[in-house]
C-alpha cells in the first residue's frame, strides 16, 4: 500500500518568509494562533483540512503570534485565532472610468497583495473556503 503524503500547511518563522508567497497570484490564508489557546486547537484540525483541499491554488500559512516578531504589529492582531486572507485587488471600474477611454491598471494596483477578507475567533470551514473561493482558489480533487 502506498501513502501520499498529505500537504500541510506552512508554519512561518519571519516576517521575511512571506515575500516569496505576496509574490505569486494564489491568495494567502493566515492563521493566527498561540500554543494554549483552546480554539486554536479546535481550528487547528479545520485549518490542516484546507490546506489538503487547495493544496496548489492558495497558500494555507500558520503563524505563532509568540514566535514571529512583528506580526501582531503588521496586521493588528488583538485575539487568537485571527485568520486573514490576502488576495489581489481586482477593482472594477467605476461608471464614470467605463465611459471614458479604457485604460491600463496601473503596475502597482495590480501587483499589489491586500487582505481581502479577516475573521477571529471559531470560524466554520465553509466560510473560510468561500471566502479562498472567492479570491481565486481552486479545490483540489
Amino acid at each position: 500500500m502506498v501513502f501520499k503524503k498529505r500537504p500541510k500547511p506552512t508554519k512561518l518563522q519571519s516576517m521575511a518568509d512571506l515575500e516569496p508567497l505576496m509574490e505569486g497570484e494564489a491568495p494567502i490564508l493566515l492563521d493566527f494562533w498561540q500554543v494554549g489557546c483552546r480554539p486554536c486547537k479546535i481550528m487547528d484540525g479545520i485549518v490542516n483540512e484546507l490546506a489538503e483541499e487547495y493544496a496548489g491554488s492558495a497558500h494555507i500559512v500558520k503563524v505563532d503570534v509568540a514566535r514571529v516578531p512583528g506580526a501582531v504589529q503588521e496586521f493588528g492582531i488583538r485575539s487568537t485565532p485571527t485568520f486573514v486572507l490576502l488576495g489581489r485587488s481586482q477593482k472594477k471600474p467605476s461608471k464614470k472610468a467605463r465611459r471614458k477611454k479604457p485604460q491600463a491598471p496601473s503596475a502597482e494596483d495590480a501587483a499589489a497583495m491586500t487582505p481581502r477578507w479577516r475573521a477571529s475567533g471559531m470560524v466554520r470551514k465553509d466560510v473560510m473556503a468561500r471566502a479562498l473561493e472567492s479570491n481565486g482558489a481552486v479545490r483540489a480533487d
